[in-house]
Order: C-alpha cells, then sequence, then structure tokens
C-alpha cells in the first residue's frame, strides 16, 4: 500500500489511482474488500486485481518514458472495447507527452465519463468553480489526473459533487504531486471516515500547498475527527479550515481542544453546525488558552449553554489572539452572558462577539456592554445580539459608550415602547451631501480624507470613528443606517471604488487659470 499507517508518512514513490469496473449490477464503489485505489507502480497487488480493472496514473511522466510505444500501446487498446484490461498497458505511457485539455479528455475517455467543458475552459485560470456539477467519484478522477502537473489554478471549488471517499482519496493524491493549488472545496461529498482520513495523511505530511480547506457537510463523526485532529497537530500550512455541519459530539470537540493546544498556523477555524455540547466546548477552551494563531472561531449552533459560555470567558482572560468569535445559537442565557463578561472585561484583543439568538434579555445585554464601558484596553467593534429587546436604558448607555468608543456597533433587536423602527430623521446620505455642498467638498474627497492607506476599502469600524468624530450632525442611529447601506453584504469594508469615475472634473481656482494664461505661448 502506497499510505503507512496511522501517524507514518508516504515514501516519495509513483502511485496509480485505480478504478473499478462495473460488472453488472456491482457498485462503482471501493467496498472494504478491494484494493485501496492507490496502489504501488509494479507491485504483486496489481496483478492480483480482477481482469475488468484499470489503473491511471496521476504522476507526471518523463520525455525518457514518453518514448516507449505509448502511441501504439494506446491504439491497440482502443481496439478492444470498455472491457479491455488496461493493466497490461504501462499506466505511466497512458498520458506520456500530454498536458492540460488533451490529457483530461484522455483521461475522461479511459474513465468512461463525460467531459465537464467548464473546467476544460479554465485550466489556465487561476479560479476553478464545479461547484453542484455531478461529477462523481470517476469524473474527479479524471480531474485530478489533469492537476496534478496543472501550474495555473491555484483555487479549486468542487463542492456537492458526489466523489464519496474514493473522489477524496484521489484528490489527495493529486496534491501530493500539484504544487500550485492553494484553496479547496470539497464540502457536501458524503465522503465519510474514509475520506477524511485520506485528507488527514496528506496533512500530516505537510505535502500539499493548500492553505483554505473547506470540508463542511461531509458526514465525518468523531471517529474522523480523531484522523483530522491528529494531523493538524503537526501540519503548519492550513491557515483556513471549515469543519461545519460534520456531526462531532462532544468527544470531537475534546480531540479539536488537543489539536488547538498545539497547532500553530490556523487563523480560521469553523466548527459551526456540530454537536460539540458542554463538554467540547470547554476542551476546546483549553485549547485557546495556550493558542497563539486562532484569529476566527465559529461555535455557533452547537449548544455549549452556560458553561461553555464560562469556558470562553475563562480562556478570553488569557487570549490574546482571537479576533472574531461567533456563539449564536447556544443556549446562552443572561447567566452565560455574566461568565462571558468575565473575560470581556480584560481582554484586549476581541474585535467582533456574535451572540444572536441567545436566550438573553436586556439585562444581559447590559452586563455585555459595561464589561466593554469599563475594560479601557478593549478593542470591541461589533456586538451581534439582533434578537434581543432593549429598551431606552439601554440605547442611552449605549450612545454614552460610543462617545468614547465610536467604533462599536452593538446589533440589537426593538426598541421597548417603539411600534417600529421607522427612521424619523433625514437621510444620513442626504445629510452629508448637504454638509459638503456647504463646505464646497466633494464626496470623493470626503471619503479620500477618511482612507489613510488609499486602498478605496476602509474598514467598517475606522469609517464608524470618522463619522462620530467629524462635525457631521449624525447621531449613532444615523450612522449605522449609513455603514449598513455602504456595507450592505457585510464585508466590513466601505468599498468607494465606484465613486472614482463619479469623481467630477474640478474647476481651477482663479489663480490657476490665470497662471495657466501666461504659460500658453
Amino acid at each position: 500500500m502506497c499510505r503507512a499507517g496511522r501517524g507514518g508518512h508516504r515514501q516519495n514513490c509513483s502511485c496509480f489511482l485505480s478504478y473499478q469496473e462495473p460488472m453488472g449490477s456491482q457498485s462503482n464503489r471501493v467496498s472494504s474488500t478491494e484494493c485501496h485505489p492507490l496502489e504501488l507502480a509494479g507491485t504483486d497487488q496489481n496483478e492480483e486485481m480482477s481482469n475488468n480493472s484499470e489503473s491511471v496514473s496521476l504522476v507526471d511522466t518523463s520525455s525518457e518514458k514518453a518514448t516507449q510505444g505509448a502511441d501504439s500501446d494506446l491504439e491497440e487498446k482502443a481496439t478492444q472495447g470498455a472491457d479491455t484490461d488496461l493493466e497490461d498497458e504501462d499506466p505511466v505511457k497512458a498520458f506520456a507527452g500530454i498536458t492540460g485539455a488533451e490529457l483530461y479528455l484522455e483521461a475522461c475517455r479511459l474513465m468512461e465519463v463525460v467531459p465537464v467543458s467548464t473546467f476544460i475552459r479554465n485550466l489556465s485560470k487561476p479560479y476553478v468553480n464545479l461547484n453542484h456539477y455531478g461529477v462523481g467519484p470517476k469524473g474527479v478522477k479524471a480531474i485530478a489526473i489533469a492537476l496534478v502537473s496543472n501550474a495555473a489554478v491555484t483555487h479549486l471549488e468542487l463542492e456537492d459533487n458526489g466523489i464519496l471517499a474514493e473522489g477524496a482519496i484521489c484528490i489527495a493524491e493529486m496534491l501530493q504531486w500539484n504544487s500550485t493549488l492553494q484553496e479547496l472545496n470539497i464540502s457536501n461529498n458524503h465522503l465519510s471516515t474514509a475520506g477524511a482520513e485520506a485528507i488527514a495523511d496528506l496533512l500530516l505530511d505537510n505535502r500539499s500547498h493548500l492553505y483554505a480547506l473547506q470540508l463542511s457537510g461531509n458526514n465525518f463523526g468523531d471517529k474522523a475527527a480523531s484522523y483530522l485532529a491528529e494531523a493538524l497537530k503537526d501540519n503548519f500550512k492550513v491557515k483556513e479550515l471549515d469543519l461545519s455541519h460534520n456531526e462531532f459530539s462532544e468527544k470531537g470537540g475534546q480531540l479539536l481542544g488537543e489539536m488547538i493546544d498545539i497547532n500553530t498556523t490556523l487563523e480560521i477555524l469553523d466548527l459551526s453546525w456540530n454537536y460539540l455540547r458542554r463538554k467540547g466546548a470547554v476542551a476546546l477552551c483549553r485549547g485557546l488558552r495556550v493558542n497563539s494563531a486562532l484569529k476566527i472561531l465559529n461555535l455557533s449552533w452547537n449548544g455549549v449553554g452556560n458553561e461553555g459560555a464560562l469556558a470562553l470567558g475563562e480562556a478570553l482572560k488569557v487570549n490574546n489572539v482571537l479576533v472574531h468569535l461567533d456563539i449564536s445559537y447556544n443556549q446562552i442565557n443572561n447567566e452565560g452572558a455574566e461568565n462571558l463578561c468575565r473575560g470581556l472585561g480584560v481582554n484586549g484583543k476581541l474585535k467582533i462577539l456574535k451572540m444572536a439568538n441567545n436566550p438573553l434579555t436586556v439585562e444581559g445585554a447590559t452586563a455585555l456592554l459595561t464589561s466593554v464601558r469599563k475594560n479601557s484596553s478593549s478593542m470591541m467593534e461589533e456586538i451581534d445580539i439582533s434578537n434581543v429587546l432593549v429598551n431606552k436604558t439601554f440605547t442611552e448607555l449605549l450612545d454614552l459608550v460610543c462617545q468614547t468608543r465610536p467604533e462599536l456597533d452593538v446589533i440589537y433587536g426593538e426598541v421597548e415602547g417603539c411600534i417600529a423602527k421607522i427612521p424619523m430623521h433625514p437621510s444620513p446620505m442626504k445629510v452629508i451631501q448637504n454638509y459638503l455642498k456647504e463646505h464646497k467638498l466633494q464626496l470623493w474627497d470626503f471619503f479620500r480624507n477618511i482612507d489613510k492607506d488609499g486602498s478605496m476599502k476602509i474598514p467598517v469600524a475606522v469609517f464608524r470613528r470618522a463619522m462620530m468624530q467629524s462635525s457631521i450632525p449624525l447621531n449613532r442611529v444615523q450612522i449605522q443606517e449609513l455603514v449598513h447601506k455602504l456595507d450592505w453584504n457585510q464585508t466590513g469594508f466601505v468599498d468607494y471604488r465606484h465613486l472614482k469615475e463619479q469623481k467630477p472634473t474640478q474647476k481651477p481656482v482663479k489663480g490657476e487659470v490665470e497662471e495657466e494664461e501666461n504659460d500658453r505661448p
């Protein structure tokens, strides 16, 4: 077998992708009693395979082997029908001397799948989106073969294609040789435990160049969590990982918590929509206490409860890296909010806290806001408690806090006693336009003065602070309304690049006109 045992490393060897030909009603999926889909070239296992199997090389062939009669072999095989046994043909020769679209088409022919035209058109581009194309296990084998030596594609989307564990094994094999692919999405593909094991082996070897990996919705479970957690302890390349919707329980949370304790590279981790519960959350927080890399953590929809909030509060006391925490939909009530405040009262790094759709009341909301107000080192920019019904006392406190923390935005629900949140003030954009007109300024110049680095994309917190500190007559509610309009897709930035084309040609002042006329011949 090509793979070493758990915790071992692959040898630098030439491996082949084997695919089992259908026999009657036989399933195309590899059973536990069949040979592993990735076999060493020239081993006895290849000779023991049935006469109805094909072997396709994932390894880029050399020019030396390309001269050994590949064309005549392929021509002879082409006359023998779909049931031809390609074991007698050297699998390396099958793709000798061909690359790109030609290589992919030849792989599709041998796999007996219909080529995906979108893939062919984008083989020379950095981004390829094949989400929801239904390519299946054999189709993804052909794609993997074409990508082994591809030097263009850096981001590949393969979500919802039914590639199964077989497809994951092929992708993992390809990534051992491909040196270009950096972002991969194979979510919702029913990879199961076997697929997770193949991906884990790849991560353990650190041979791929992936830094962003999406594995959401693959029915992994805790056994798969053990493989992935063990691999990520030693992985130093993956920075963004999505493991949401994977049925991890408290045991899975404990395993991943141990990984977070050790991993020094992962910056973004999505564990939403699992079943981590109290024990899983507590284990994760033990890892957070010492972790020095993780910046964004999504734990929404995990039922962590008040005990999980307590563990998070304790972790936030000492963690100085995490900037974004999502614990929405976690059955955290006012007691849990108080527990969390233990950390918020001293933490000097967290900027975004999402707690929407927890059973909080205005008392819990007030506790959160007060803890931020009292913490002079707090960097908080956003608190999302969008389902909480607040009162006038809370909004007055928020106005007071925003005077000293103008970058802070608290997203809450309705205000008690108000029938509806109908704006009773002038449009904030109209107010800005009137102000600029009165002071003879241009809208472009207004944004450019706020944009200190000249990127034409202003962080929302910076924009909010600038608006609060400006002399433009806008209150906190109007500024919030303006931000929501300018950042309608919630990117975290106010993008004003579209104003560049609208920038009016400014008329020169009187002195400049006279100077230009004097310079004319």
